[in-house]
């Protein structure tokens, strides 16, 4: 199982963090180790000062594909479920800088949060989907599906093409804005069109 994450696919995110609007999707793995379940408590590590929480809307893969077609790309995913891209920014802006890879920023062990699944059928429009995040009670990210740059089908043909999807691989959509740091006794609440999917807490 393999994590495949979009970088900048809501351009209010993109905005606030100085960044350009990409043409094509832009793309960054995390190991499976980056997986964090099951509402654990998130440690922060302590080679960063300053991890930031993205919430995101999670695609689950659910049968083997590559060059697929973004007419059929629809039947590879049939779960959708919410995650926190944890991100070392400290570490992260270091590396744009220099032109080096997002790894250590972005890869890290329990970097990725995630939610159960819920099936897709059971969702009215993926693309009029609500997604909220609070952090101690205060609402922090407040996203719609409707405001992807690139939609889940395009991202599934556009990844496909490289990297062969395999069945229980994870795509993290992309997050909106809102995004900031999390402290120590923090917690995080999140749901997905009013469902919520996420309740744990920061160590």
């Amino acid at each position: 199982m393999k994590i495949i994450a979009i970088g900048r696919n809501y351009a209010a995110h993109a905005k606030e963090l100085n960044n350009p609007l990409p043409s094509s999707p832009v793309i960054f793995l995390k190991p499976d180790t980056a997986v964090l379940k099951d509402n654990k408590p998130f440690y922060i590590p302590d080679f960063s000062s300053d991890i930031h929480f993205e919430l995101e809307v999670v695609l689950k893969v659910c049968k083997e594909g590559k060059h697929i077609q973004e007419k059929f790309a629809s039947n590879y995913y049939d779960e959708v479920g919410l995650g926190i891209d944890f991100t070392a920014r400290d570490i992260q802006n270091v590396h744009k800088e220099k032109g080096l890879p997002w790894e250590l920023a972005k890869a890290f062990d329990n970097s990725a949060a995630i939610s159960n699944f819920v099936p897709k059928s059971t969702i009215k429009d993926l693309y009029d989907l609500q997604f909220e995040l609070k952090i101690n009670n205060e609402t922090r990210q407040n996203g719609n599906t409707k405001n992807i740059l690139f939609s889940f089908e395009k991202i599934i043909a556009f990844v496909s093409q490289y990297i062969t999807l395999k069945k229980g691989d994870l795509i993290f959509t992309g997050t909106p804005e809102g995004v900031g740091q999390v402290h120590p006794g923090d917690k995080l609440e999140a749901w997905l069109e009013g469902q919520q999917l996420l309740n744990f807490e920061i160590k």
